[in-house]
C-alpha cells in the first residue's frame, strides 16, 4: 500500500459495536476465556444462594476488581439471590456469571448455599397433614 492510499473500512458485520448499545464486551474477555468457576469445584446450580460474605471487600479492594464483579457484588448487598436472578438483573450470561461467582466467592467476599436437595424435603403426605391439622384448630 502506498502512502496515498487509505485502507478500506472494516465491514460492518466485523465491527465490535453495536449503534444502540455501545461497545460490546464478549464474554470469554470477561471470564479470561474460563468456563468453569475456579472456586474448589464447587456445582453453582442456577438456584443456588448467592450473598456476601460477612467479610465483604472494603472500597479499596472492590476497586481491583473488574466492572462485572463489582456489579454482582452491589447485586448482592441488597439481598441474597440466586445465580439465575443475577445473571438475569447483571445482563449477563448464567455461564459467565458463574465463573465470576467462583471468583467472588474464591476471595471469600460472598457465600454460595446451595439448594436442599429433594430427597431431603418433607414428604407431600406429611405436608399435607400438617396443614390439615392447621384448619382443624
Amino acid at each position: 500500500m502506498t502512502e496515498h492510499e487509505e485502507a478500506a473500512p472494516a465491514p460492518a458485520a466485523s465491527r465490535w459495536y453495536d449503534a444502540d448499545a455501545g461497545p460490546l464486551v464478549r464474554p470469554y474477555a470477561m471470564t479470561g476465556g474460563r468456563t468453569e468457576p475456579a472456586a474448589g469445584g464447587i456445582r453453582l446450580d442456577f438456584i443456588a444462594l448467592v450473598s456476601m460474605a460477612a467479610d465483604a471487600p472494603g472500597p479499596a479492594e472492590e476497586s481491583l476488581l473488574g466492572p462485572e464483579h463489582r456489579s454482582l457484588l452491589a447485586l448482592c448487598r441488597t439481598e441474597t439471590q440466586s445465580v439465575a436472578e443475577l445473571a438475569a438483573d447483571a445482563d449477563l450470561p448464567v455461564g459467565v456469571v458463574r465463573v465470576l461467582i467462583g471468583d467472588l466467592l474464591e476471595a471469600g467476599h460472598i457465600s454460595v448455599h446451595r439448594p436442599v436437595p429433594p430427597a431431603q424435603l418433607p414428604d407431600e403426605k406429611i405436608l399435607r397433614e400438617v396443614i390439615d391439622g392447621l384448619r382443624a384448630l
